[in-house]
């Protein structure tokens, strides 16, 4: 395959990327806000779904996408923006890998609740917060990385 197209593929890739994690986490924050607990069962389905059919699949293919291309460049891993990049991807990750949990447990907890005809317990709103806040630097993160990427050369950076 072309580098064009891998570079096409990559941007494509990152553009589900955001659009689902920002998408997903609108709808879930709104839902949850809501105090509606069909409401929230279901976003939190959801959530949990797009992050194993879209999140997952572009979480993956970035690394190797971006690897390929540097290595069709000739750029080594040392260069700033790509050290910079990598690092901050690392972070995350970091960031997410918690945040999945999290999505699958209120998942759980959530339809658990809407079952048993029970309100949500306290635990639903420590995951949520732990979730808010975990979600913040991975986005941040990412919107560093997006800007590296796209701008490297502008912002001072070999």
């Amino acid at each position: 395959m072309s580098y064009s197209a891998i570079k096409t593929l990559h941007i494509l890739s990152m553009v589900l990327l955001f659009g689902t994690g920002f998408g997903s986490a609108f709808y879930k924050w709104m839902a949850d806000r809501s105090g509606r607990l069909e409401a929230m069962v279901l976003t939190n389905r959801h959530v949990v779904l797009a992050d194993w059919l879209f999140t997952t699949p572009t979480v993956l293919f970035q690394p190797v996408s971006g690897l390929w291309m540097l290595s069709q460049l000739g750029l080594p891993l040392s260069t700033s923006w790509v050290a910079l990049s990598l690092a901050l991807y690392v972070l995350a990750g970091c960031c997410w890998l918690p945040v999945v949990w999290l999505q699958i447990r209120m998942r759980d907890i959530s339809a658990q609740s809407l079952r048993l005809g029970h309100p949500l317990p306290q635990v639903y709103w420590q995951y949520a917060r732990w979730w808010f806040c975990l979600g913040v630097p991975a986005f941040l993160a990412m919107v560093m990385v997006v800007a590296l990427m796209v701008g490297k050369h502008v912002l001072g950076v070999d």
